[in-house]
């Protein structure tokens, strides 16, 4: 009975404990004792004595039994407490390696596994003294390489589970191992992480297997050959085309053309214009060449995979630029609405200040203190600092205005205009000077130094002269600003201008008569005002002669040299038809001869101009 106890106790405690294999040796090696013991006692003791004793020795067993019984409890209890510490202490691991490769996943991009172009998945762990990068190619050479193969069986493909990682196998060949640090990488199992990518390899293995096959290699060379085919018959389609349109262009220059007229002014005639039209033809034929090689050329490299990564290489370098430029064009439709709205303010209000300077110039809008004359210039300086100011607005607005290169051109630019315009600046402001003095204006007659002549252009840099002999002078207005001006027309619109020549009489000639006859000889002159009354002034007395000024005032400026000699001529006239010789003598002590001195005359002009 004690036996059966023992028994069921010990069942009981093997059963009750997830005991490590040296508990349940122990365990063992306890119940054969025992029952080895048992079955020898009972046989050799049969009597009641050794009943007696056999009851003592069982109890004996039985104390030593419950106190082993105790020892392997507290083993046992001391095995559960390390393998809980070593589950604790491998969940701290694995979450600290979580937590880390949690905050790495945001940073690392991962090893992409590439196979013809096409994505697989991603390694992110090295293993083993390979990095992931080596990990990636070798798996991408691998698949491909079986992909290639002539003897594919997609269900070769299977997971080898050994005890720290998973091997994606195909036959004997291992494509690639599947680690803790994978699935750890990857939030998962190394198992669920293998049957992931275990499909994907298979399905990226028998596509390649489809592709290489030789039907399909026979595919795509038929098709080739159907393209470079297209291509040649399209050729002659398009040269064919534009032959004809050459001939066409030939007939209407025989026919219907006719010359490029612009404002009776021709620019082209019809055999010029005959050639722009076929170099035109030609232009456009090359880009359309070249439009069909840009769209089949692609096509051809595509039709192979080995060379479909060529094709889209190509295709890009075409059409990226194309975008670009599309792209660039449609974000900067704003900037140019923008830009034109700028323009068609400063434009109006151009408009608007020219209205009002025609109304000022024609004197039909007056302000106080502000010329006629001043319109112009004025009109002109607000309309350049207008379009200054709408530059300024437009630039941020231009394409390319913020990059580097532009700005360094732009200071270049102004580097240049600011070190070479400093005599252009000069005479601008001293056009602007000029125009707001107001010494002349465009039609005075005018001297400036030795230069005379009527005023024909005035700019905010210079002025330019039409003398009398119908030379056209160019003075810059710096030049002026610095010289002695005379604006002869001025002072004859005002007060009328004084005209005077001088001459010497002797003193045998009564003063008053040649008073007399010079103030009729002016008043008889075309031109002469008869008020104020033209007067003569004695100027000089001499020891044998007397020096005689006649002045008289005109209005005309213009027509100063012709009446200053239509006088000098009157005054021969009347000094003659009175009988006095326009001649003094002079006697000098000096000479044993007499000198006779012709009449000096002062012209303060010249003749008029042509």
């Amino acid at each position: 009975m004690k036996i059966i106890r023992l028994w069921s106790l010990i069942v009981i405690l093997m059963l009750s404990v997830d005991a490590e294999a040296q508990l349940i040796k122990k365990a063992g090696q306890l119940i054969k004792s025992t029952f080895e013991e048992t079955v020898s006692d009972t046989a050799s003791n049969g009597s009641d004595t050794g009943m007696e004793m056999q009851e003592l020795s069982d109890s004996i067993r039985m104390e030593q039994m419950a106190r082993e019984l105790e020892e392997m409890r507290l083993s046992e209890m001391l095995l559960r407490s390390q393998l809980a510490q070593n589950h604790i202490e491998d969940s701290l691991k694995r979450a600290a390696q979580l937590q880390r490769i949690d905050s790495l996943r945001a940073i690392t991009p991962g090893v992409p596994v590439v196979v013809e172009e096409d994505t697989l998945f991603k390694i992110y762990a090295a293993r083993g003294g390979h990095s992931a990068l080596d990990r990636a190619e070798t798996a991408s050479e691998m698949i491909t390489k079986i992909g290639h193969s002539g003897s594919l069986r997609r269900d070769s493909v299977y997971l080898l589970d050994n005890d720290t990682y998973i091997d994606i196998m195909y036959g004997d060949k291992v494509i690639m191992s599947v680690t803790e640090q994978d699935a750890l990488w990857h939030a998962t199992t190394p198992s669920i992480l293998a049957e992931t990518w275990m499909p994907i390899i298979a399905d990226k293995i028998t596509l390649l297997k489809a592709e290489n096959s030789f039907w399909q290699i026979l595919k795509r060379a038929a098709l080739f050959v159907l393209v470079i085919i297209l291509q040649y018959l399209v050729l002659k389609l398009i040269n064919f085309l534009f032959r004809k349109l050459r001939r066409e262009i030939i007939w209407l220059k025989v026919h219907k053309l006719k010359p490029l007229v612009i404002k009776d002014y021709e620019l082209l005639n019809t055999k010029y214009l005959c050639r722009a039209l076929i170099v035109l033809t030609r232009f456009l034929r090359y880009i359309v060449l070249i439009f069909f090689f840009i769209i089949t050329v692609p096509i051809l490299f595509s039709i192979f995979p080995q060379t479909e990564s060529l094709a889209l290489k190509i295709f890009h370098y075409i059409i990226d630029p194309v975008k670009m430029v599309v792209k660039a064009i449609l974000e900067y439709i704003p900037n140019l609405f923008i830009i034109a709205i700028i323009w068609y303010c400063v434009r109006y209000i151009v408009k608007g200040l020219r209205y009002i300077s025609d109304e000022i110039k024609s004197e039909k809008l007056k302000i106080a203190g502000f010329y006629s004359d001043w319109a112009e210039p004025t009109f002109n300086i607000i309309r350049f600092l207008l379009y200054a100011f709408m530059i300024a607005m437009i630039y941020p607005y231009l394409p390319g205005s913020e990059s580097g290169v532009f700005q360094g051109v732009s200071v270049f630019v102004g580097l240049i205009v600011s070190l070479g315009s400093s005599s252009v600046i000069s005479n601008f402001i001293a056009g602007f000077v000029i125009t707001y003095m107001r010494p002349f204006k465009s039609g005075d007659f005018i001297k400036v130094n030795d230069t005379i002549g009527n005023v024909v252009e005035k700019t905010p840099f210079i002025t330019r002269i039409r003398t009398i002999k119908n030379e056209i002078v160019t003075i810059p207005n710096s030049f002026i600003t610095t010289s002695n001006t005379v604006n002869y027309s001025s002072s004859a619109r005002q007060y009328g201008l004084i005209i005077h020549t001088m001459l010497t009489m002797g003193y045998d000639v009564p003063w008053r008569k040649v008073h007399q006859l010079l103030i009729d000889a002016a008043l008889e002159t075309k031109g002469v005002l008869e008020h104020p009354t033209p007067f003569v002034l004695e100027t000089e007395l001499n020891d044998n002669y007397m020096c005689y000024q006649i002045n008289a005032y005109i209005k005309d400026a213009d027509d100063m040299p012709v009446i200053m000699s239509d006088l000098l001529q009157n005054i021969q006239d009347y000094f003659n038809g009175a009988g006095i010789e326009l001649f003094a003598p002079h006697h000098f002590t000096t000479k044993s001869r007499c000198e006779v001195e012709p009449v000096r005359v002062e012209v303060s002009t010249l003749h008029r101009q042509a």
